[in-house]
């Protein structure tokens, strides 16, 4: 049957999305490095000068990945003074979730008593969250979504062989998340342009390995390729945005490695960044927490007083896949 020509509607669509609220979920336990050299062949001076790590957070046998998305999810919603029932549509950005099936926004969805909402996980790996947040702001500015919960969360113990070294003295559990909405005009826009692409060639460089079923990392092939390629794709995203690297108040790459954060930051810097600038290390206590890394900072550093009411965040993810992904945010 034709259509005779009559155009598809279209729901009215907002200017851009801006973030509206933070929230964030650690485990109560903390390991710390000396804990860690009672398993493995290593000491607190030699992870600390190598990947810059003091302590990070794991979950107990009972903690769920969902468990923590949830609460850190919760937390978001109500601080961007919303209620479940706002929220149409949740986004968990993960890849350690025990079984594909089922998908942990949906879960993570009742729990916090969202109901009824466009549910869907997304594997990016460390670059997850960035992914989300461009994802949600796209869904926004069409018109598809009013309010996204976008929530990065892992659980990375469950995947982890304690007895390579290169790894278990990296790899931590926590979730962090934001709420985005509607601008109400263009000049309230806060979510800036996505930058993102892979490098698969590269994907053996972080995968799962057969038969411990842990975390395997080339950790200087990683390293290399991201000190080296990450800084030009977050001035890609200043520059989408219509600013300058002068503009950045707070830089919050994914915590990968104390190392490649701060030789990140110092390209930045070289390339105009202000001297002033912040810079999450929230590695230091927190481990990485891939997908989770990046919100789990922010939160971290609003209530550390690092972070304040409009400043703009410039945010950096990459890891697996390799995938990468960046944007520049303004801070509710």
């Amino acid at each position: 049957m034709s259509r005779a020509g009559n155009p598809l509607r279209l729901v009215d669509a907002a200017p851009g999305a801006r973030i509206l609220g933070w929230g964030s979920s650690q485990p109560d336990q903390v390991v710390t490095n000396d804990d860690l050299a009672q398993r493995v062949d290593t000491n607190d001076q030699w992870i600390r000068e190598r990947v810059g790590i003091v302590s990070r957070r794991i979950a107990d046998k009972n903690t769920l990945l969902v468990d923590m998305a949830a609460d850190a999810g919760s937390k978001a919603v109500a601080d961007a003074g919303l209620g479940p029932a706002d929220v149409d549509t949740v986004v968990v950005a993960t890849c350690t979730m025990p079984n594909p099936i089922p998908n942990a926004a949906a879960q993570v969805a009742h729990k916090i008593g969202i109901s009824a909402p466009g549910a869907f996980d997304l594997n990016a790996a460390c670059a997850g969250f960035c992914y989300g947040i461009g994802t949600g702001a796209d869904l926004i500015r069409s018109g598809s979504a009013r309010h996204v919960l976008v929530i990065g969360a892992e659980k990375l113990s469950d995947w982890m062989d304690w007895d390579d070294r290169s790894t278990c003295i990296i790899f931590a559990d926590g979730a962090g998340a934001a709420v985005l909405g509607p601008a109400p005009s263009a000049e309230e826009v806060g979510v800036g342009p996505l930058v993102w692409g892979s490098a698969g060639d590269m994907a053996e460089a972080i995968q799962i390995v057969q038969p411990s079923n842990g975390i395997h990392q080339e950790g200087q092939t990683v390293f290399r390729w991201a000190t080296t390629q990450i800084a030009p794709i977050a001035l890609r995203a200043v520059e989408l945005a219509g600013l300058t690297p002068a503009d950045i108040d707070v830089f919050v790459p994914h915590q990968a490695n104390l190392r490649i954060v701060e030789a990140v930051a110092k390209r930045l810097r070289k390339a105009g960044a202000r001297e002033d600038m912040r810079v999450a290390t929230d590695i230091v206590h927190s481990g990485n927490t891939s997908s989770a890394s990046i919100p789990l900072a922010i939160d971290h550093m609003r209530a550390a007083g690092q972070i304040s009411r409009g400043d703009v965040l410039l945010l950096v993810g990459f890891g697996a896949g390799l995938s990468y992904a960046g944007q520049v945010v303004v801070c509710p």
